[in-house]
């Protein structure tokens, strides 16, 4: 079973080379800190940044210098600064070529809901619904479980959605999966030490598992 970081490594392979990528709040802000040697990746962040770097080490944050999550962060060299109106002209028009997205859940025919709970006060719905709408391919970065040790893949999303039909693939803690177009959440690799059964007991919506499902390496 992964962690955090476990996953946000993971999802640091599915970065190419000359990608401009988002990192959304939460563990897919962890991706820019795995980025493979030799990958020459953009991060953009939608409050107004392009050429993020990784966090920056304890002792040398700038405090005006921030990602979207409010988190301090570093630059690379040639990266710029501005508005966000250009950031989401930029994304609008789709610039950007991948979103790594935090969720609460995810449909098995690819619908997200990432930023509202019924009752509970939010600051608003942020840029996630502009990112959905407009990102050529989008992975959710989420644990498998709530707290309550529910299912977070389900037939159908409970909660308010951001998008619909729009994400690829999910990294969890116990697996990789992608979305049929057909429907259905279809296994690609699981977590080391995590068992087919421990994946089919933790998923709600329809489960694909097709031949022998290899362990994923980081």
């Amino acid at each position: 079973m992964l962690d955090k970081n476990g996953i946000a490594k993971r999802i640091a392979r599915e970065v190419k080379d000359g990608m401009y990528v988002n990192l959304g709040i939460g563990i897919p802000t962890l991706v820019a800190n795995y980025i493979p040697d030799g990958i020459n990746v953009v991060l953009q962040s939608e409050n107004g940044i392009l050429g993020m770097g990784p966090f920056p080490w304890e002792g040398e944050e700038d405090a005006d210098l921030i990602n979207a999550g409010k988190q301090t962060v570093t630059l690379l060299k040639g990266s710029s600064i501005f508005d966000s109106a250009m950031s989401f002209g930029m994304i609008r028009s789709q610039k950007v070529n991948l979103t790594i997205l935090g969720a609460m859940e995810v449909s098995e025919t690819g619908d997200i809901a990432n930023w509202k709970i019924p009752g509970k006060m939010v600051k608003g719905m942020g840029g996630a619904m502009d990112l959905v709408a407009s990102a050529k391919n989008i992975i959710v970065a989420m644990q498998h479980v709530n707290k309550a040790g529910e299912s977070k893949l389900l037939t159908k999303c409970d909660l308010p959605l951001t998008g619909i039909r729009c994400v690829k693939k999910i990294v969890t803690e116990l697996a990789v999966l992608d979305i049929l177009k057909e429907g259905g959440f279809r296994l690609l690799e699981r977590a080391p030490g995590v068992s087919i059964e421990e994946i089919k007991n933790a998923t709600a919506g329809k489960l694909i598992i097709d031949g022998e499902i290899p362990e994923m390496t980081l």
